[in-house]
């Protein structure tokens, strides 16, 4: 008797839990409603086929939506979200720096002048860069030609070309191109300097604008 009453006892205890718990299974069931072939399927179980296809999920209990999931990405488009996402921290740590040059150049230069100053020392450095270069190239195309004439002038006498003649042609004209590239390369530092210049201006003037109407 005793026994039959602790058992009894147990039951009433433990029947709250039970009653909860059959409450949660029935608010955990679920169905999903995805489409097939154009056509909308639902179900309350979710097919292998359906895994990564687009799908609503709905309680069975209240009807209600509970969630939305979207298609599963391909590779091909999960790779494109990794580029894109790179991309953005790339462009966002590139703008972070950029503020930050802007700021130290506001720190460093208290007018316009001192930055017009300190860019025009670097643009000076080019500038007698590119006229070395330029005399230079001007020097060995002089000098290509006197050998190319030697050469002419000892092929219209039927004379032979020697080897050495021949090999300081060669010689000279891969100097020559040489001199030119550096050249070429000196002039876009040259118009990229300029560039940089009226940029920095810019911003310069665009950071210290609020602090001239502040003032």
């Amino acid at each position: 008797m005793k026994n039959l009453i602790q058992f009894a006892c147990l039951a009433l205890l433990l029947t709250p839990f039970a009653a909860e718990a059959q409450r949660g299974n029935q608010q955990a069931k679920r169905l999903y409603c995805w489409e097939e072939d154009g056509r909308k399927v639902c179900g309350d179980a979710l097919p292998a086929s359906a895994v990564d296809s687009a799908r609503t999920e709905i309680s069975a209990t209240t009807g209600l939506r509970r969630a939305q999931v979207d298609r599963a990405m391909s590779e091909e488009e999960r790779a494109a979200a990794r580029r894109s996402a790179q991309q953005a921290a790339a462009e966002a740590d590139a703008e972070t720096a950029r503020r930050r040059r802007d700021l130290a150049m506001v720190d460093s230069y208290a007018t316009e002048d001192d930055l017009r100053r300190a860019y025009g020392e670097r643009i000076t450095l080019v500038e007698e860069s590119v006229k070395t270069s330029s005399m230079g190239v001007g020097n060995l195309r002089q000098s290509l030609l006197a050998l190319l004439r030697q050469a002419a002038e000892l092929e219209l006498q039927e004379q032979p070309v020697r080897k050495p003649l021949v090999d300081g042609i060669l010689g000279q004209h891969t100097d020559l191109l040489r001199q030119q590239a550096i050249l070429e390369q000196q002039l876009g530092e040259q118009a990229n300097l300029n560039d940089d210049l009226e940029q920095a201006l810019e911003r310069y003037r665009a950071i210290k604008r609020p602090e001239s109407s502040g003032g």
